[in-house]
Parts: C-alpha cells; structure tokens; sequence
C-alpha cells in the first residue's frame, strides 16, 4: 500500500457509527461480508450496492462519532473501501480502521476541494492527495501505523510476526 487510487463518496460532519453500520445488526450479523452489505444504508442507501473495490470515501468533521462498535470499520473495509479522508476523526474509529488495516487520511484542504464521483489518490510516499482540484499535502502517518496498515492490520501483522499465520493467509 503505497499509492491508493480510488472513485469518492462524498459525506458530511459528523457520521456516526450508527449510520455507519446501522445499530440493529450489530448482534445479529457476524459475516463481515454480510455486514458490508448494510454499510451505510440509513445514510446512503444506494452505497452498499454501488461501491467498487478501491472507492474511498471524503468526510467532514468527526468520521465515526459515537459508539465505539468496530463493525462500522469491518463493513466499509469488506465492502471494498480502501480509504477514507477526513476533515477528522472521531478517535475511537481513527484507532479501530488502523487496527483494522483501513486507511485513515486527516486532509481539511482536501475534503474541501474534492467532488463526489471523482478519482483521488492518495500517495504514502510523498504523504500527497492528489485530485482535480490539485495536491493537498497531509501529515505522514507513523512508521508503525504504516507497517499495520501494510499488513492489513493489526492481527494479520501480529501473526506474521509470531510466525502463526494460517497457510491460506500467506502472502
């Protein structure tokens, strides 16, 4: 995970993990596949069944307020979304997307300038998002924060490094 390239869905302040992953599932679905398919359906109903691997969304302020609950990260990453720009996060999620290997971006400028439908990328060599609108630098993200993401998160690369990864998660 270098460079992320991706089309946007643009959101507003302030969305919730409730709207995120709608709160009646979150004891009766187990399947992340399953939960993705209910990924933010009270806020955008068409997404789940429209979103592409490799979209990445573009928020306001405060990306995942509220409950602490892990599945409104599980569902956005298993229904493709390989990141999200913030104007910030709630701090909980920012945490819960790095562990779970779902790349958080903190760019106000480029939130701001960003259309929804476009294609951004976003470049962890130069620490760059690039769109129509330009280049909007952002601040790099840790040399750990980086090796989880690259692992795909924080179990994968725990067990890469214990030496207990199952053969079929091998890379």
């Amino acid at each position: 995970m270098t460079v992320v390239r991706g089309r946007v869905w643009k959101y507003g302040d302030n969305v919730s993990t409730d709207l995120i992953f709608p709160g009646q599932y979150t004891y009766t679905l187990r399947d992340p596949d399953e939960m993705a398919r209910h990924v933010l359906e009270n806020l955008d109903p068409r997404f789940a069944r429209e979103v592409r691997p490799g979209d990445i969304i573009v928020a306001g302020r405060n990306w995942g307020c509220g409950s602490s609950r892990e599945q409104a990260v599980t569902a956005l990453k298993h229904a493709g979304v390989s990141a999200i720009i913030a104007k910030s996060f709630a701090r909980i999620y920012f945490r819960n997307a790095i562990n779970n290997g779902l790349l958080p971006v903190i760019c106000p400028a480029a939130v701001e300038a960003i259309q929804a439908g476009e294609t951004v990328e976003v470049d962890l060599r130069t620490w760059i998002v690039r769109c129509a609108a330009g280049e909007f630098p952002f601040a790099p993200l840790s040399p750990t924060v980086l090796e989880i993401l690259q692992a795909g998160g924080l179990i994968p690369l725990l067990r890469r490094k214990l030496g207990t990864t199952p053969p079929e998660e091998r890379p």
